[in-house]
């Protein structure tokens, strides 16, 4: 699948960055999102800004594009420790109700927000893709250990929303593609606190995630829609 414009929603951080840098390079024309507006320096990169907690920040910056729709979108934005430093969960007795609240807010509902006003700007007879970042740990089946309780659970509630999403734009858009994303485990601020104990050759360099992520999505088809590819384009358990 080739793209010709595509919206990055999360492109401060160390995948979606990199992953606005590389389609960039591919020719693809890159709208670059995050709340600061912070974005890669491309020639064919520009910035905007929106709040992931926040609808109608999101609905102004997608309202720009009605005219001209990007037909890539990615939401790379997420969440697994919080500001303050609480981290994902490994007994029941640590859950707390804010902090789970916030990891649902900025994994699951901002994406289904955007994915609400993104997916309406797809035309009906073209190619189109809008894939999120999800995590192998919000399988369901593939889940042996526990632990991570709201990590684990706002990202397997995303995935059964871009499968409900998928079903439904199946309806009336043919040719597009809702998908997640696993990029394994990425040398980003996200996995720092967790890279002590990795294996060798666990980690990831992020441009070599964006390469490897971006080349899944160029091999998928709309039979594809509605399930989550991990970085070697095989399929996610449920």
């Amino acid at each position: 699948m080739v793209w010709t414009r595509a919206a990055i929603f999360g492109a401060s951080g160390g995948i979606g960055g990199a992953m606005a840098l590389a389609l960039a390079e591919k020719g693809v024309e890159v709208l670059a999102g995050s709340r600061s507006g912070n974005a890669p320096t491309h020639a064919i990169v520009t910035p905007f800004t929106f709040d992931l907690t926040d609808e109608p920040s999101i609905a102004d910056a997608v309202s720009a594009w009605k005219d001209n729709p990007p037909d890539l979108v990615i939401v790379a934005s997420g969440v697994l420790t919080l500001t303050d430093g609480t981290g994902p969960e490994r007994s029941y007795a640590h859950v707390e109700q804010s902090a789970m609240e916030q990891v649902f807010r900025l994994n699951t509902i901002g994406p289904a927000l955007i994915a609400k006003h993104v997916l309406k700007l797809f035309p009906r007879s073209e190619k189109t893709t809008f894939a999120a970042l999800s995590a192998r740990v919000g399988s369901i089946s593939d889940n042996g250990i526990g632990g991570w309780h709201s990590y684990r659970a706002s990202k397997a509630a995303l995935n059964m929303l871009i499968r409900n999403y998928a079903i439904e734009m199946r309806r009336t858009h043919k040719q597009a593609v809702i998908v997640g994303l696993h990029p394994g485990t990425v040398d980003t601020a996200l996995s720092e606190p967790f890279q002590k104990n990795l294996p060798d050759g666990q980690l990831t360099a992020r441009d070599e995630a964006a390469a490897n992520l971006i080349a899944v999505l160029e091999n998928l088809m709309p039979e594809d829609s509605g399930d989550v590819f991990d970085w070697k384009g095989e399929r996610v358990p449920e």
